[in-house]
């Protein structure tokens, strides 16, 4: 397969020497999201991404109370550590808990709990270094602080820019779903990157408003994630998720109509969805979550499969694509 002989193009974040591969491994999945992953098929799932050229991966204490990063640096310890960038995220704490936890299908004892305080952040950072079996972290980015905005910057942010001045941290940044949310963190401190998730993609495009101009003009590189929103981008049927809950009649029109464009141009939807993503200047990387080897084999074929210039042409002219979103 083409996509495995090439290598794929890497990118540095803001003005750091901290480079990412053009498609990275996002690990969420391997922490068991929604049902179990055999702990052989999550290491399977690491050398098929590897095998493919990735070289940047992410994770969070977050995903599966710490089973994603365990298994995450249980599958990388072979590898040589100059060999590739590790991102995770600050601004969740484990606890213990008994039984099943949020969308986690392999409860462990913990579940992760919100705390943006400084001495949370260095706590949360030590114990993923631990879980990861890793010296250091190239990424770290502050989960989920829609709703916690100042407290992220007061504690989460100076502990990260303090890691960062110590050389123990080499990009910092934001892991979020939200675009304003999102702005709003940019214009109030440095960052060099954001972690953005299912906000540009051929259904969203709501990034384009504010946040990933934003992003241009302060240097800050997005790495996108969700580029299926959640699963109706891959499969567009009725009952498919659009961002993780059963997607509205309206939007699953909406895929259908993308998806036979697509199909008109022997493109399958996949391939747009992800290639689209990965189109806009502010995006240095896209995320692809997989659970198995062949996920990863399928998301990285749909990312070199040739896509006719064409079909962006049609995607606006049937006014499903911003007029001024950017294309391959």
């Amino acid at each position: 397969m083409s996509a495995h002989q090439s290598a794929l193009p890497v990118r540095r974040l803001g003005s750091t020497d901290v480079a990412v591969s053009a498609v990275g491994l996002g690990c969420a999945p391997l922490g068991g999201l929604f049902s179990p992953v055999d702990p052989a098929v999550a290491t399977a799932t690491v050398d098929a991404a590897w095998n493919g050229g990735v070289r940047h991966f992410d994770t969070a204490p977050h995903y599966g109370a710490g089973l994603s990063e365990l298994r995450l640096g249980n599958a990388l310890a072979p590898r040589d550590r100059a060999e590739y960038t590790l991102s995770t995220k600050l601004g969740r704490v484990l606890v213990d808990h008994e039984g099943q936890w949020d969308l986690w299908a392999e409860p462990n004892g913990k579940r992760a709990d919100f705390d943006f305080s400084y001495r949370a952040a260095y706590d949360s950072y030590l114990g993923s270094l631990e879980r990861l079996g890793a010296e250091r972290v190239e990424i770290g980015l502050i989960h989920d602080a829609d709703e916690h905005k100042d407290a992220a910057l007061a504690g989460t942010y100076r502990a990260l820019a303090e890691l960062k001045a110590g050389g123990r941290i080499g990009a910092i940044g934001i892991g979020m779903n939200s675009t304003d949310d999102a702005a709003d963190l940019i214009e109030r401190a440095e960052f060099d990157t954001a972690l953005i998730a299912g906000r540009y993609t051929l259904l969203d495009q709501s990034a384009l408003d504010r946040l990933y101009p934003l992003c241009l003009d302060r240097g800050v590189s997005v790495i996108a994630a969700g580029v299926f929103n959640s699963g109706i981008l891959a499969d567009p049927k009725p009952g498919a998720t659009f961002n993780y809950a059963a997607a509205e009649p309206r939007m699953v029109a909406k895929a259908q109509a993308v998806a036979a464009i697509c199909e008109r141009h022997e493109t399958p939807l996949r391939a747009a969805a992800l290639q689209f993503t990965a189109a806009h200047p502010a995006v240095a990387s896209i995320l692809v979550g997989a659970r198995n080897p062949s996920e990863v084999d399928d998301a990285l074929a749909m990312y070199a499969h040739p896509i006719p210039g064409e079909l962006w042409h049609d995607l606006k002219r049937a006014g499903l694509l911003a007029e001024e979103a950017p294309v391959p």
